[in-house]
Order: C-alpha cells, then sequence, then structure tokens
C-alpha cells in the first residue's frame, strides 16, 4: 500500500518526519532550514571557493542641524577626492563617486573580498531654507561634510478676510 504525501520542495525527509512529530509547522525552523542549506551549498562550491556577490553600495549618511546649518556627513571611506562629485540642482543634492576594486599583484592573493565596490549615488530633496548658492563640502579622512547654509526664509502671515 502507498501513502501519498504533500511534496514541499523546501522540506528533505528528515524534516518531514519531524515535522509530523511535532504536528505543526514553523516559519522561523523553515527559513533556518534553509540558511543552513545554503550554507552547505556555498561550502561545497567548486575548488572550495564560496560564491561572492558585489552588490551595489551606498554610502553611510548623518545630517544634523547646527549652528545656521545643515551638515550632511557621508563615509566614503577609500575614495578618492578625484572621483567624488557634489552637485545641487532643483532643490536636489546629489552625491556621485565611485570606490574602485584593488587588482591583485604578484606577492598578493584575496582570500574573501565582502567590501563593495562601485559607482555610487544618493540624491537629497533640501529644505526650503537651505541657500543652495552657498553649500559647500569639504573631505577628509574618508568623510564627506555637506554644509548647506540656512538662509531666512519670509514667513507667511494669515490674514483675514471679511465675508460680506
Amino acid at each position: 500500500m502507498s501513502t501519498l504525501t504533500l511534496w514541499n520542495p523546501f522540506r528533505r525527509s528528515e524534516d518531514l518526519r519531524l515535522w509530523r512529530a511535532r504536528d505543526r509547522w514553523n516559519p522561523v525552523r523553515e527559513i533556518e532550514n534553509l540558511h543552513t542549506r545554503m550554507n552547505q551549498l556555498m561550502a561545497s562550491w567548486p575548488d572550495g571557493e564560496e560564491a561572492m556577490t558585489v552588490s551595489d553600495w551606498s554610502p553611510l549618511v548623518d545630517i544634523l542641524e547646527q549652528n545656521g546649518e545643515y551638515l550632511l556627513k557621508a563615509e566614503v571611506p577609500e575614495v578618492r577626492k578625484e572621483d567624488l562629485k557634489v552637485r545641487v540642482e532643483d532643490g536636489t543634492l546629489q552625491i556621485v563617486g565611485e570606490r574602485k576594486t584593488e587588482k591583485e599583484e604578484k606577492g598578493r592573493k584575496f582570500h574573501r573580498i565582502e567590501r563593495s565596490y562601485g559607482s555610487f549615488e544618493r540624491c537629497f530633496s533640501l529644505p526650503e531654507d537651505v541657500d543652495a548658492t552657498k553649500v559647500f563640502s569639504e573631505f577628509k579622512d574618508g568623510i564627506l561634510q555637506v554644509h548647506l547654509p540656512k538662509t531666512q526664509v519670509a514667513k507667511t502671515k494669515a490674514i483675514e478676510v471679511k465675508v460680506q
């Protein structure tokens, strides 16, 4: 006599046996099992090497308000000053740059590369009280600081209109 069982591509036979014993499905356990199997797959990659993918990256940014200006600080480690561009146009601040990959040289071999490389672009909408003509930036020790001076915005007055 044969038994009909529901096929699940993410569950191995021993997982099914344990699942029946507990008689309930646990999504967290399923994700942990999938994670374990993916790690095993990566460990068994040809030549024992792991497959590494490089994702797009963008620098981390802090924005603060101080002394009559907004200050934007962006972490751009190992990016050269020449590879950075800061631009203000139509109420938008745009930061564009590129971190270039290191090349293997004779006597040097990379065993693992986890940091992301390549070009990036970050755009920020500027508040109305920023004077776009006086924006300036400075770059030191892998930190890009963009100073956005504030200007006095004319405050609008509420005018009461009489209804006749």
